[in-house]
């Protein structure tokens, strides 16, 4: 398509290309509504087994419905959410997306009765491939090198994520978890070769950004519902309201690292390149470095609600919880130093430090009780806010030529 906006018109199916500074519609953030109850039903699956197999099997269904989510998230950066063709996909893709999401708990464990859970999962992801790929078609309306690039990219996609996925489903056990995480994993080394140098679209960078903003922010929430959760069974009291306060501490400041200090700068920083560039670097950031964003979130809010479970007691809260606060905590903060990199070129030194510093906490918060464990990481996450403000670009280095400091502007 070429010029800001363009019409294609067959019958009743219209597409509108969007254009630089268009914003999230309201239809876009009820289809973000669904993934809010995925990543509760992800939680609670990590959760059940209460073991390293169980967190695998959330890893692996969050893997697989993050190409849902992406996908639109690039077909409404193509072309108006609310308006035509795409907006009867999406409210398509929300009815089967939330069939999908029923299906989580019972993924990797078949109840009695009923439909075949894991199939069930799976024919809905790829209704939903199939959908995303039909509209994002008719939305690219008279661009053929687009037409080209989805089916290249999306397409050919479809048949092997679902033949492998049916097979893991059938296959069930341990091996099922490690089957569906390797099928996202295909998917997505397809997409990347496929995509890089490729002809994808982004109309406009604010849109994309804010995109993946707000599911960012939907992760954030999983954490506060964890909270939650983690003592709904429980009378208050003061240890309750205390490790409340320290669990919702550390959610706003795990808020305050990403919006605060990395998100503006990296969509100005996307904004300055044009063309390919963009598209490519975008891809790297937002389609292959944000699911683990996401994916620490998660199960920092998994620890979390383990904490919380026992907040009132002294006991240590032992190695599952530990892992999940200091290791999920350490990939967030990673991921968003890995992404300053990749569009600064610059390594934040503060951010890959309290990301090390999180994960060699482990064994500590594993021997200390859960109203001592959680500050531990506040502290760690404050800090970071704290000194990155204080310190700004001098804590950072080029990752080519000299170690010099460089402004992050």
């Amino acid at each position: 398509m070429t010029g800001f906006r363009a019409l294609v018109t067959g019958q009743l199916l219209t597409a509108e290309t969007s254009r630089e500074g268009d914003r999230v519609t309201t239809l876009e953030l009820f289809f973000d509504l669904v993934y809010v109850f995925a990543f509760t039903q992800v939680t609670q699956l990590m959760a059940h087994g209460h073991s390293a197999e169980s967190v695998l099997q959330g890893l692996a269904v969050l893997a697989l419905i993050w190409w849902s989510w992406t996908s639109f998230a690039w077909l409404t950066n193509q072309a108006h959410a609310d308006r035509g063709v795409v907006r009867v996909g999406i409210m398509i893709a929300i009815g089967v997306m939330f069939i999908v999401c029923l299906v989580i708990p019972e993924s990797f464990d078949d109840l009695e009765g009923g439909l075949f859970a894991p199939m069930v999962l799976v024919v809905g992801i790829t209704l939903v491939s199939i959908v995303h790929a039909v509209t994002y078609l008719i939305a690219a309306g008279t661009d053929a090198a687009l037409r080209r690039q989805i089916l290249r990219s999306v397409g050919i996609t479809i048949v092997p994520v679902f033949v492998l996925a049916t097979i893991g489903a059938f296959i069930g056990g341990p091996w099922q978890a490690w089957i569906w995480l390797g099928t996202a994993l295909l998917e997505g080394v397809i997409i990347f070769v496929t995509s890089h140098g490729g002809d994808w679209r982004i109309y406009s960078m604010a849109h994309f950004a804010e995109r993946h903003g707000l599911i960012v922010i939907l992760a954030l929430g999983e954490s506060v519902v964890a909270t939650g959760v983690g003592v709904a069974a429980l009378p208050i009291s003061v240890p309750i309201i205390v490790g409340s306060l320290f669990s919702i501490t550390l959610a706003v400041a795990m808020w305050w690292n990403y919006f605060h200090h990395l998100s503006g700068g990296v969509e100005h920083a996307l904004q300055r390149r044009e063309g390919r560039r963009r598209v490519d670097a975008a891809t790297d950031v937002y389609t292959y470095l944000h699911p683990f964003v996401v994916a620490g979130i998660i199960i920092v809010a998994l620890g979390v609600e383990q904490g919380m479970h026992h907040i009132e007691s002294w006991e240590p809260i032992g190695l599952f919880a530990a892992w999940a606060l200091g290791g999920g905590l350490a990939l967030y903060l990673a991921t968003t130093g890995f992404i300053w990199v990749r569009v600064s070129g610059q390594w934040s030194l503060l951010r890959f430090g309290a990301a090390t510093a999180s994960l060699a906490l482990v064994p500590v918060l594993a021997a200390l009780p859960a109203l001592a464990a959680l500050p531990i990481l506040v502290i760690v996450s404050v800090l970071l806010a704290v000194f990155e403000e204080l310190l700004g670009p001098r804590a950072k280095v080029r990752s080519r030529g000299r170690m010099r400091v460089a402004s992050a502007d």
